[in-house]
């Protein structure tokens, strides 16, 4: 059954977004002031209105134009809500967009640093490190982050309860307020013993957060963002850093050293082993690279 389109219906759309940022709303009037100038050239003139038919032949056109994947999902996902906007308001019954499913763009793989970059990257010894108390906590953080494979928001929320230090455990509490516990490294438990007393006399009386910014709470993520690019500009690993890098790191140099996919899926809390698969796809790629590089029959002619 097919649903008229009128460029009107997406101011009336746009309005109704009250809750969305202004970034969304300008991302979702663009995508669909799109579909309003493919339906105008292409199909209004021999289509009753917006089908699964219309929807196709605009996915195929948005290929044409050199769109991705997650490009063209975007522009869908415009489109469905448009029409869902619709439905709720009783003008339509069916969302012609409903079967209609973007083509799949090729998942990219995470970047990683290698064991090397990684030591680089936490050098100098916390006995060498300067006495800065917020040098201190960020070498914790990295440690902490990189030991136990954490998303940067559970590092951030991570309380002084949680750490176990005699037991080496730490819980954290990951997406969908699923609850893991996580063996932390020696090192870790090293730099954040060297960070307690530094907190004590930094954090507010009833700050519960193990790492805090200047004013006493909690940091902030951001700030671990650009706290670990600076960090990693210092040591002169030229890499564009941030914080779930390290996650990817532990995940990788796990699976490179145990090759046990189940164990590196709880330790990242990961509810579908197929998310946890991508790291698969990393460790064929060291993999290739060291074949590549030894294998006296896969070497290239000079």
């Amino acid at each position: 059954m097919a649903a008229p389109f009128d460029p009107t219906m997406i101011d009336a759309w746009i309005v109704s977004l009250g809750h969305a940022s202004q970034h969304t709303r300008a991302a979702y009037r663009r995508d669909l002031a799109l579909f309003a100038r493919y339906w105008q050239e292409h199909a209004a003139r021999h289509a009753e209105g917006v089908d699964t038919h219309v929807v196709r032949g605009y996915v195929a056109w948005l290929h044409r134009q050199g769109r991705n994947g997650r490009s063209i999902a975007r522009a869908l996902s415009a489109l469905r809500g448009l029409y869902r906007h619709e439905i709720r308001h009783g003008r339509l019954r069916e969302n012609p967009v409903a079967d209609v499913r973007a083509p799949q763009a090729p998942r990219r793989l995470p970047r990683t640093l290698d064991v090397d970059q990684t030591h680089r990257l936490l050098a100098p010894e916390l006995s060498q490190a300067p006495v800065d108390a917020w040098q201190v906590r960020d070498r914790a953080m990295w440690e902490l982050a990189y030991s136990c494979g954490l998303r940067v928001s559970e590092l951030v929320g991570v309380d002084l309860d949680a750490l176990d230090a005699r037991a080496g455990e730490l819980r954290v509490l990951g997406k969908g307020h699923k609850e893991r516990v996580l063996p932390v490294g020696s090192k870790a438990l090293e730099a954040i013993a060297h960070w307690l007393p530094w907190r004590a006399t930094r954090a507010a009386v009833d700050e519960t957060a193990l790492f805090v910014g200047r004013r006493g709470r909690r940091i902030a993520v951001r700030e671990v963002q650009t706290r670990i690019k600076e960090w990693a500009r210092r040591q002169g690993l030229e890499v564009p850093l941030h914080p779930h890098m390290l996650r990817h790191s532990f995940a990788t140099h796990l699976l490179e050293s145990s090759g046990d996919l189940r164990a590196v899926q709880e330790l990242l809390g990961h509810s579908d082993i197929r998310t946890t698969q991508i790291y698969t796809h990393l460790d064929f790629q060291h993999l290739a690279r060291v074949y590549d590089a030894a294998h006296p029959r896969a070497r290239k002619k000079s």
